[in-house]
Order: structure tokens, then C-alpha cells, then sequence
């Protein structure tokens, strides 16, 4: 990583993915990152390996922040929205943070909100048995009908869904199966209070996979010209 990374222009996105492997190396170093809130949190979770994602995700956070900021990443102070979303006050850098079991994703924008997923292709989840609680019917034949690929297909759906709540500051909805992700253009129609009042009219929707067995989705409420995907070891 270099010591300071050029912020990217509006019309464009920065993807930061690590594995926890890769960042555990660190651990001692983010521990003393974080502030007094996010060190009582991480001494809460019960398993050792939650407590290390955890550690290392916010602290690979504040440092990327504080390289695009070019300020101290243990001085940065994070602000919640009403649901929860982190953002820095009187920055116009957005950004927005995902993990999961074995890795970690990071998106940063300028002017902008964004919204990332990742999930693991190693999660053991019923992805047959989940879709008809949590996805639409075009969605679940668009799953059926994969084949051999129906859980990339399932988590690629998966994902979008969750970075299209995380972009809109929202984080929950109750049903998922008013918001359908699957198709290029993707009409809906969501009676959702808090989803009507804080997201945007549209969203744009790009999902990848990676070799290292991991499937990432962005969400922009307006179209992004770039994306640029960094390792981040």
C-alpha cells in the first residue's frame, strides 16, 4: 500500500479487499487505532475470531482514511447515522465497510454515499431454502436455473441487496422481496417508511468475483465511469 493514496475523482470508486490472513499480521498495531468506543466493542464478542475481524476490519479502515485524508488514523472521530451507518463529519470523503468470515471490503467515494457486500463462496448456507424467504420470484428462477453456479448466483443476489441497504443508510429491511436486484434495469416498487424517506430513486448495481473465492457488489445512486479493485497486503 503506499504511504498516500490519491482520493479518486467524483466519477469514480476505489475497492480496498484484504484477507484477515493477510491483515493479522498487523493486529497489535490497529488495536492501538482504535478509539475507546470501538476497543470496549471489539472486547464484547465472545470468540476470539470475531474479535480479530473486527479489529482488523476498523483498522484497516481508519488507516486507509487516514491516508486518503492525510491525517492521523487514531485521531479520526466516526459520526452515525440514525440506522447506524459510520461517516466522517465535515468530510467529503464517503465510505462504506463489508466482511466477512475470512476478508474484509472497503469503498470509498468522493461526494457520494456507496454501498459494498462481500460475502465467501465457502459459506455454508441452504441457499434453496433462504431465497423464498428473502428473494423475489424472478430472482429465485434466476437462481434454479444456474445450475452447478445457483450459490454465486444466490450470494451475487445476496449482495446486492445488502449494498443497496447500506448505501441508502438504511441497513434493514424487513422484506427483501420488495427489492429486486437480478436484472439489468430493476423496477420496484418498496413501501418501506424509512427506505422511501432516506434512499435514493435509483440505484446502480455492479457485482465481481474474485479468485480468491469471494463475490463483491457495489451500489451508486448514480452510474460510476470506474471502478479500481486494490489488494490491500
Amino acid at each position: 500500500v503506499r504511504e498516500h493514496e490519491s482520493q479518486p475523482d467524483p466519477g469514480s470508486v476505489h475497492l480496498w479487499f484484504a484477507t484477515l490472513n493477510a491483515l493479522r499480521p498487523r493486529l497489535d498495531k490497529y488495536i492501538e487505532l482504535l478509539d475507546p468506543v470501538e476497543q470496549e466493542r471489539a472486547h464484547r464478542f465472545r470468540f476470539v475470531h470475531d474479535r480479530e475481524r473486527f479489529v482488523l476490519g476498523h483498522g484497516m479502515m481508519r488507516e486507509l482514511l487516514g491516508r486518503y485524508l492525510q491525517r492521523d488514523a487514531a485521531s479520526l472521530r466516526f459520526a452515525r447515522g440514525p440506522h447506524g451507518k459510520p461517516y466522517l463529519e465535515h468530510a467529503h470523503v464517503h465510505f462504506n465497510f463489508s466482511d466477512t468470515k475470512d476478508a474484509i471490503l472497503m469503498g470509498i467515494r468522493v461526494g457520494h454515499a456507496l454501498g459494498v457486500d462481500i460475502e465467501t463462496l465457502a459459506r455454508d448456507v441452504d441457499h434453496e431454502a433462504v431465497s423464498t424467504h428473502y428473494f423475489t420470484h424472478q430472482e429465485i428462477e434466476a437462481i434454479r436455473g444456474a445450475g452447478s453456479d445457483a450459490k454465486q448466483r444466490f450470494l451475487e443476489f445476496w449482495t446486492r441487496k445488502e449494498a443497496v441497504l447500506k448505501a441508502s443508510g438504511v441497513g434493514i429491511m424487513e422484506d427483501l422481496r420488495v427489492l429486486r436486484v437480478d436484472a439489468p434495469h430493476n423496477v420496484m416498487s418498496i413501501s418501506h417508511e424509512t427506505f422511501k424517506e432516506m434512499a435514493a430513486f435509483e440505484y446502480h448495481l455492479r457485482s465481481w468475483r474474485t479468485g480468491t473465492g469471494h463475490i463483491f457488489s457495489l451500489a451508486t445512486a448514480d452510474p460510476v465511469r470506474e471502478v479500481a479493485l486494490y489488494s490491500y497486503a
